[in-house]
């Protein structure tokens, strides 16, 4: 969780092309904040670890991901939603809306780290997106970056990673990060944005290299950033100085999920 909520952070002040395109930047600033990734990231994980205590089914499982999207959303009006995604929470009795945003993905970290085989991660993967996100696309982005983080910490190569989100997912991995960069702009699909996220963590050398190579893209770098963090998070780990910024940005109530979330993983 702390790696997409960093990126999250730290991808938030070059959001919408606001960056210059290299990975020379300053990790922290004034404007560095966090958005609806880090809220809606602690929400599936507050959801979910309910879920789990519960031994919910999966209608049940569904109910609390509504229940807990729509509190911490509602919670934290002004973290930087869709438009249709805030609609969604305003409703009384929310539907899903087809979506194939990469909300689905960015949100997704935790339930790679709470199940112990990649088919019960792929299951809550696509629980956690169904709910708003149930185009086959928004579910797709959803169960690929939750694979990736579970084979990553379950000690895979970033060949045998790449090699599954290929081969499962249909996913186009080829492309450098060097080749995306020039005419990569702002877009929020899965497809658009997940495979070139992934791609950031393939090519990065360190957590830190991932978030800069990944964010120098441009686009919707905070999606980006939690997205590629994640997996970076679960392959290398985090620095304890960086990992504790988490903390200096985080309201105290979803700090509070980051740490029960971190006594079960």
């Amino acid at each position: 969780m702390r790696g997409a909520i960093l990126g999250d952070i730290i991808g938030s002040p070059y959001e919408f092309d606001r960056g210059n395109k290299t990975k020379d930047f300053p990790l922290f600033s004034r404007e560095s904040n966090y958005t609806d990734d880090s809220v809606m990231t602690c929400a599936i994980a507050k959801a979910f670890m309910k879920s789990i205590d519960e031994q919910a089914d999966d209608d049940q499982i569904r109910k609390n991901i509504i229940e807990c999207l729509k509190y911490y959303g509602n919670k934290y009006p002004l973290a930087g939603y869709g438009v249709r995604f805030y609609r969604w929470l305003k409703q009384e009795n929310s539907q899903p809306y087809n979506s194939l945003g990469n909300g689905s993905a960015m949100r997704v970290s935790s339930v790679a780290w709470l199940y112990d085989n990649l088919e019960d991660v792929e299951h809550a993967a696509k629980l956690s997106a169904e709910v708003t996100h149930n185009h086959p696309e928004g579910i797709k982005g959803a169960q690929a970056v939750a694979s990736a983080i579970y084979l990553a910490r379950t000690h895979h190569s970033k060949q045998e990673i790449k090699e599954y989100i290929e081969s499962k997912y249909q996913y186009d991995l080829s492309r450098t990060i060097e080749q995306i960069r020039p005419s990569y702009c702002h877009v929020e699909t899965c497809m658009e944005s997940v495979p070139e996220a992934i791609t950031g963590f393939l090519e990065g050398d360190s957590f830190e290299d991932v978030l800069r190579t990944t964010i120098s893209l441009g686009g919707d770098c905070d999606t980006l950033g939690a997205i590629a963090g994640s997996i970076a998070q679960a392959y290398y780990g985090i620095d304890p100085q960086l990992s504790d910024r988490c903390k200096d940005y985080l309201p105290d109530d979803l700090y509070s999920i980051v740490l029960e979330f971190e006594k079960r993983c």
